[in-house]
């Protein structure tokens, strides 16, 4: 008993019909592509059964697999009757499967069998679907949800976030913050600064007549400086926290990290199937819903911090040259061009463009490395191994941001609530305690002239929660890792 009765359905249509309990787990897993129709479900499916090496489709991302579904028939109903195992409902406009089969039992995260198009292999594809779907064991209990859900999902307008956090919210806010600071209007208003070389003030000071270098205000000038700094950073805090009409409600931060877990979790198991696979899966269609509504991961977390840092620095440093605030819509103008600017241009780090690395992550495909670009240090044999495992065909390896060069505070981190966040600080410091009263015990016994064993290693600097303050790099901005 291994076929079931299959019904499929969007806002448009209803399709149903006989077909095996493994096409059914496919269909299950291809819901991570967050299809919101039929014919996305059918192109999403792609990633998990493949067309045959022979066929004409075989090179082709946009194929649909219409053939599994070729003897379905459209109805206007239900078909409740099941077959041979049973019977499965697949609601995309609903957002409900339900199953009662003795096949399998659909779940919301698991993996399946990858299918080459001519027989199954032992290659396994995770999954994980979105946190709005429910999964239901009994057909009747699917009819009490799916008009509710049906309504409550129609009745719901889209939410395209990034014409609001990349569009004239962000740009009029950023003009208007700075203007309206009495820190910035303080900085703004402030000569142009004379580069002085202190060599000549040292000199100076040594004479009979000269300046007392350590009564020169550096002291006060560092302290401006900081001041400045944590105002901006202040500036960019307000921004993230402060929720927004035009994001329904939510804060600019709600929305960033909303689905951050989901789509760093469907890049990690792609990246895992590319490996084994020796290829890369199908991405993302851009003219699929879930492309042009996609969540953001955390490479556009991080890169949406940097490109708001920098507009926040551009628009400061153009009052400080003009020493006068324009009208908004010029203001907004300006940042506009600095926005795409930034976005399209090549970063010093590693030379990769910001607009490509987002649209990459919107359409769910991995960053890969290339073997030379894994050696950040021809000392280091790590470094040297990945490199050529690489180049031998070994991987591929990935390439990722972390963050670690943002600022420290709940606004800028990747906790969902202070809670959270509280939580990481304590177990961040017992973690630094506990390593700074060994490593203290160590130097002692060492400075004893005690032989000692390395108690310093890899379960140290990977720890589950932070590296010791001590040892984190401080301006790491990125990380690349093999998958094998």
């Amino acid at each position: 008993m291994s076929e079931v009765k299959l019904n499929l359905i969007d806002s448009d249509r209803i399709i149903q019909g006989t077909i095996h309990g493994s096409i059914v787990d496919a269909c299950v897993a291809a819901l991570s592509a967050e299809p919101e129709t039929i014919a996305e479900l059918e192109s999403a499916l792609t990633r998990y059964i493949g067309h045959p090496p022979d066929s004409p489709n075989a090179k082709s991302d946009t194929a649909n697999h219409s053939s599994l579904f070729s003897s379905f028939r459209s109805g206007s109903e239900i078909d409740s009757q099941p077959w041979d195992a049973g019977l499965v409902i697949i609601d995309l406009a609903a957002r409900v499967a339900a199953a009662e089969s003795t096949y399998s039992q659909p779940q919301a995260e698991g993996q399946v069998r990858y299918h080459n198009g001519t027989a199954g292999t032992e290659i396994p594809v995770m999954y994980r679907v979105p946190d709005d779907w429910i999964f239901l064991g009994s057909i009747s209990d699917y009819e009490a949800h799916r008009f509710a859900r049906t309504r409550e999902r129609s009745a719901r307008t889209p939410l395209d976030a990034r014409s609001v956090l990349y569009g004239p919210g962000l740009l009029e806010f950023i003009a208007m913050a700075v203007r309206q600071s009495p820190i910035c209007q303080e900085e703004i208003r402030k000569p142009a600064p004379v580069l002085v070389d202190k060599s000549c003030i040292e000199q100076a000071n040594a004479s009979s007549d000269g300046v007392d270098a350590d009564a020169l205000p550096v002291d006060a000038e560092e302290a401006a400086g900081r001041a400045l700094y944590d105002e901006i950073s202040s500036i960019h805090a307000r921004w993230l926290m402060t929720s927004r009409d035009d994001l329904q409600g939510q804060s600019p931060r709600d929305v960033l990290l909303a689905k951050q877990d989901f789509i760093d979790f469907d890049l990690h198991t792609r990246s895992l199937q590319w490996s084994l696979q020796g290829e890369g899966p199908p991405c993302l269609a851009p003219n699929s819903f879930a492309y042009r509504f996609a969540g953001f991961g955390t490479h556009e977390c991080v890169l949406y911090y940097d490109l708001v840092r920098h507009l926040l620095w551009s628009e400061l440093d153009r009052l400080q040259e003009t020493n006068e605030f324009s009208e908004l819509e010029a203001e907004v103008a300006y940042l506009e061009k600095k926005k795409t600017d930034w976005l399209e241009t090549p970063q010093e780090d590693g030379g990769r463009i910001p607009a490509i690395i987002i649209d990459n992550e919107r359409r769910r495909l991995p960053t890969t490395l290339q073997a030379q670009d894994m050696i950040i240090d021809e000392d280091c044999e790590l470094c040297v191994w990945s490199a050529n495992e690489v180049a031998m065909g070994h991987g591929p390896a990935f390439w990722h941001l972390d963050g670690s060069n943002m600022d420290d505070g709940f606004p800028f981190s990747f906790c969902r609530t202070r809670e959270e966040w509280d939580e990481e600080n304590r177990r961040r410091e017992e973690f630094d305690r506990e390593f700074n009263l060994k490593w203290e015990e160590r130097q002692q016994r060492i400075a004893r002239g005690e032989q000692v064993e390395d108690e310093f290693g890899e379960e140290w600097l990977d720890s589950p929660d932070s590296e010791p303050a001590a040892l984190k790099p401080a301006d790491r901005d990125d990380e690349s890792n093999l998958v094998q």
